[in-house]
């Protein structure tokens, strides 16, 4: 089947090899193309990117109905962007923890709240008395909610089981997710080392994860990285590293949370072990970042976590100037239930001040080189052999994507080759 998309807007294609930094991200000229060009996608991959008359000489301008490989859209000037990878969320739980809101505007910070019952603990407990069958359906909605937003590929972590058997139950049903038809692809991570269960000490947990965990996470075989959650009060520095270097001894691909709260050294962990991608990093120190940089250490804001704790943003007029490599994501969980990425957009456009398309590499180019696609095929930009993933939008500017964060500012998504109107 062939789909030949014509008299699109400006394309906002970012193509090329790696990560971009600093002005990179901002260079129009060579990330966006002017009106007129159009698209051709053969299955699942875009075959071409040409100007429309070219196409239009081809293929002609009009669907024939009798020809059933062959379909042709007409744009009428929408621009087109890539899909989003949202490359951090926490996406199979369950219950409800609202009221945490309440204690947050009395003061209480979030080691108060867990200490009163709220917090990761809360959503374990409500997480272990839901069924196999709600957690699939509650995945399968909001995996929905973020293809209507634009994301097109999501990481998916596990961490509201902090049992071997609930961590293993939680990664098998994400599995699940990932063969259904019309949903976003999705890379799976392991994150045991989330929270010390109830009645343990964390060198307790931390040697169950490594003696029986994190063996039998490998023996299942469906993830591709493992997560730490490295914060004091959580797991120390030195029990972070021994989780780590054993999952990757295992074969597994490295993340981290780091510095949410304070700088409490995990981004010199992350740069020592080279992990992937070292999320959060709210508090990470300028050296610490250029030394996470150096070392080819992607760094992963989470904008919605602050917004939805009521704190402030990092500087990332300042990353950017300081051409450090950094991604943004959802971060979506109980506590920070957005899973938009135009409402990412729009926190970092419209309330920190960065430029819209050094936010949209930030959500696209960027995270997809700690994200893969699971065929193996570029994804976060547009080009010539890569997936056919991307949004248009319903508008004639590409800008328009981080405008609309109460609602999809897209028409429809292009995934995987399949055309999906919202």
């Amino acid at each position: 089947m062939r789909t030949v998309y014509l008299d699109a807007g400006p394309i906002a294609h970012l193509s090329g090899e790696g990560p971009l930094q600093g002005q990179q991200m901002l260079d129009s000229s060579k990330l966006v193309m002017p009106p007129g060009m159009g698209i051709v996608v053969e299955r699942d991959t875009i075959a071409s990117i040409s100007p429309s008359e070219e196409l239009k000489s081809e293929y002609g301008s009009t669907s024939d109905h009798s020809n059933h490989e062959l379909k042709i859209i007409q744009l009428n000037g929408k621009a087109i962007i890539p899909g989003f990878v949202d490359s951090h969320t926490h996406l199979l739980w369950a219950g409800d923890r609202s009221r945490e809101l309440s204690w947050r505007r009395e003061g209480k910070s979030y080691r108060d709240i867990s200490d009163m019952g709220g917090g990761i603990q809360d959503t374990v407990r409500a997480t272990a008395m839901a069924s196999g069958e709600e957690l699939l359906q509650l995945g399968y909605m909001r995996m929905r909610a973020a293809l209507r937003s634009g994301t097109t590929h999501m990481e998916a972590k596990s961490g509201y089981g902090l049992t071997t058997d609930s961590e293993l139950r939680l990664i098998q049903i994400a599995s699940e997710l990932q063969s259904m038809d019309h949903l976003p692809s999705l890379d799976l991570t392991w994150l045991g080392a989330h929270d010390i269960p109830s009645g343990m000490s964390s060198d307790q947990y931390t040697e169950q994860i490594l003696s029986e965990q994190l063996p039998q996470v490998l023996e299942q075989g469906l993830v591709r990285s493992a997560d730490v959650f490295c914060e004091p009060g959580w797991f120390s520095v030195e029990q972070s590293e021994d989780i780590l270097k054993s999952s990757r001894d295992g074969g597994l691909n490295l993340r981290m949370h780091i510095d949410e709260f304070v700088d409490g050294g995990g981004g010199e962990l992350a740069a020592e072990l080279r992990v992937d991608t070292a999320d959060h990093a709210f508090h990470t120190s300028g050296d610490t970042r250029q030394n996470m940089e150096s070392v080819n250490v992607n760094t992963g804001f989470l904008p919605g976590t602050p917004y939805a704790i009521g704190t402030g943003w990092p500087d990332f007029n300042d990353v950017i100037e300081k051409e450090i490599t950094w991604s943004v994501a959802t971060d979506f969980n109980p506590n920070c239930k957005t899973i938009s990425m135009p409402f990412m957009g729009s926190l970092l456009a419209q309330r920190c001040s960065v430029h819209p398309l050094a936010a949209l590499v930030a959500a696209t180019r960027n995270p997809s080189e700690t994200t893969p696609h699971p065929t193996g095929k570029v994804h976060g930009r547009l080009e010539v052999g890569s997936i056919a993933n991307f949004n248009i939008l319903d508008s004639e500017y590409w800008e328009a994507w981080c405008l609309q964060p109460s609602h999809t500012p897209f028409s429809s998504t292009c995934i995987s080759g399949k055309l999906i109107h919202h």
